[in-house]
């Protein structure tokens, strides 16, 4: 196999956990607009850009174009209000050891996240200097599962696809690592990512070393063909 040369991480629940804002946000939006929106429907937003959470919402109701991107805007300014709230206490439990490891080991190390929010939550949690590459909504035009994004950021590191290991809690995010021909770590349950090549509950007890010396026993990563890639990120 290649030699592993990076990490890339996904951003909500693997490094930090700002699903409640988003829940608080979305949450203020429909109180306003009168549609019902619960906490089980917001765990079926996780790895969605924000446009199709918002149709996640509507639960099928149609409006016009112009009110969804209104909403859309509206919902971001809410979750934006509450990223002021961010500090270093925010990493999820071992996410800071993790990357000091990561770096210490040499390893480079990238975001790619759906998030246009992307760099402003990394200066929040105070880590954005540990990073050489982030792809965030911005960056490619089509979002998970689609691999584009994790290739963008891999190859802002320089960094061939084979040697790069994506980190991922949701299962679209998996798609895209494995189609990107990459290797994939699923942090979370197997009824999620246990498409991945390796599996844990978080990374709070992973050393950098367990990871680096388990995935040198498998064979190189193979990309996968992608049955639907979602436009648009945002």
């Amino acid at each position: 196999m290649s030699a592993i040369q990076a990490f890339i991480f996904d951003l909500d629940g693997v490094i930090t956990d700002t699903a409640e804002y988003h829940f608080r946000a979305w949450k203020q939006l429909a109180d306003e607009e009168n549609l019902l929106f619960t906490r089980e429907d917001n765990e079926q937003l996780r790895g969605l850009s924000r446009r199709d959470s918002l149709i996640v919402l509507l639960k099928g109701k149609t409006v016009p174009e112009e009110t969804m991107l209104a909403w859309m805007e509206r919902k971001n300014n809410y979750y934006r209000a509450f990223l002021h709230n961010l500090t270093p206490q925010d990493l999820l439990p071992g996410v800071g050891r993790f990357l000091q490891e990561a770096r210490s080991a040499g390893l480079r190390l990238g975001l790619g996240s759906a998030s246009k929010n992307a760099a402003e939550v990394l200066q929040g949690l105070g880590i954005r200097d540990l990073f050489d590459a982030v792809g965030d909504g911005y960056a490619v035009s089509k979002a998970k599962p689609a691999p584009d994004l994790f290739i963008w950021v891999a190859g802002r590191m320089d960094v061939l696809p084979p040697a790069c290991v994506v980190f991922e809690d949701a299962e679209a995010g998996v798609t895209a690592a494995l189609a990107a021909g990459m290797y994939c770590v699923g942090l979370g349950p197997q009824s999620r990512v246990g498409a991945a090549h390796l599996c844990h509950p978080s990374l709070e007890a992973v050393p950098v070393s367990n990871v680096l010396n388990a995935l040198s026993k498998l064979p190189p990563p193979a990309r996968h063909p992608v049955i639907d890639s979602a436009p648009n990120p945002s």
